[in-house]
């Protein structure tokens, strides 16, 4: 019901509804999280994604560990606390190295730092936990896993799964989410997966539209939509009401207004990106992405601003998320 046409006319109602909670459950704060996306290489060839394999034309990069550590350093000076290291499936980054990276970064700053690298084993997990990673952010795309099998040839959906329960069981702050629009993705689809994610009760999770990228297998199929994407968002705030809800970037990518129309339906965080500015372009998960050439300092102020323009305020904060809902 909630994602057929016949809702729409209640979708102003939900919105609202989500808003109010958010405000009483967490406060005007949209936190800021820093995104450093540190590799573009991926050993995957999921259908969607614009660094997987299938894109013969893109040019690679990978970030060194000084470089993500004087990305993280520069951030840092602007006030930033919470970074997302993020990258494709790149093993170039073994797990010693990764454990580095998170050695050296939490030993010189006092930050909140989430790890999207995907999939590893519980060993490795555990030790990238005691190495300082304070949260870790894994979508599980689709909770069906036929249409994860035709979408990722290379990964298995009951191994995605797995590790999102490892990742709680280590006590990861953990962060899940899927695409909205999916090819093969229904409305009963979609209340699997709002099913699915109520059952894990993640910290954090996102929720984007599906947008196809001309250098993949699905390039012709037909974007998401903003209403359901919203609409979806609204009703985790509903049943998940302390949870931390970003406005993705890719909401704001289909829509001049879509983050901010994700902030009106229940979402309390933004992803600015403090990645080196000539790497930006070359991280293309999906076409027309905003925001590319802006550096660290211009997306924190631009953001500080409009968000201020609706009666918010941003957060640099390490945002750790407090499920009990008798604490702030």
């Amino acid at each position: 019901m909630f994602f057929s046409p016949d809702f729409a006319p209640f979708r102003p109602q939900l919105f609202t509804a989500a808003d109010e909670l958010r405000k009483q459950s967490l406060g005007d704060d949209v936190y800021l999280r820093g995104l450093v996306e540190f590799s573009n290489y991926c050993s995957c060839g999921c259908a969607y994604c614009g660094i997987s394999w299938h894109n013969k034309s893109i040019q690679r990069y990978r970030m060194s560990s000084e470089e993500i550590f004087e990305t993280v350093k520069y951030a840092f000076g602007l006030g930033f606390r919470s970074f997302v290291l993020q990258s494709g499936e790149d093993k170039f980054y073994d797990e010693r190295t990764v454990v580095k990276i998170l050695d050296k970064l939490k030993n010189v700053f006092d930050c909140a730092i989430t790890l999207s690298i995907g999939e590893w084993s519980k060993e490795s997990l555990r030790n990238f936990r005691c190495a300082g990673a304070d949260r870790y952010l894994l979508r599980i795309e689709t909770s069906d896993p036929d249409l994860f099998s035709r979408l990722h040839p290379d990964s298995k959906w009951d191994d995605r799964h797995r590790c999102l329960q490892d990742i709680k069981e280590l006590g990861f702050q953990t962060g899940s989410g899927i695409l909205i629009g999916l090819p093969g993705q229904g409305p009963e689809s979609l209340y699997q997966d709002f099913k699915y994610l109520l059952a894990l009760d993640p910290e954090m999770v996102g929720v984007g539209p599906f947008i196809p990228h001309p250098e993949t297998p699905l390039k012709n199929e037909k974007c998401g939509d903003l209403d359901t994407t919203l609409t979806f968002l609204a009703l985790l705030r509903l049943f998940l009401p302390r949870s931390f809800l970003p406005a993705t970037t890719a909401m704001g990518s289909i829509h001049p207004e879509g983050r901010k129309l994700a902030l009106l339906a229940g979402a309390n965080v933004l992803m600015p990106n403090v990645s080196p500015t000539e790497n930006r372009a070359m991280y293309e998960l999906y076409p027309g992405k905003i925001c590319i050439t802006d550096d660290a300092l211009k997306c924190h102020k631009c953001m500080e601003s409009w968000v201020s323009k609706m009666n918010r305020r941003t957060n640099l904060g390490k945002g750790h998320i407090i499920k009990d809902s008798s604490k702030k």
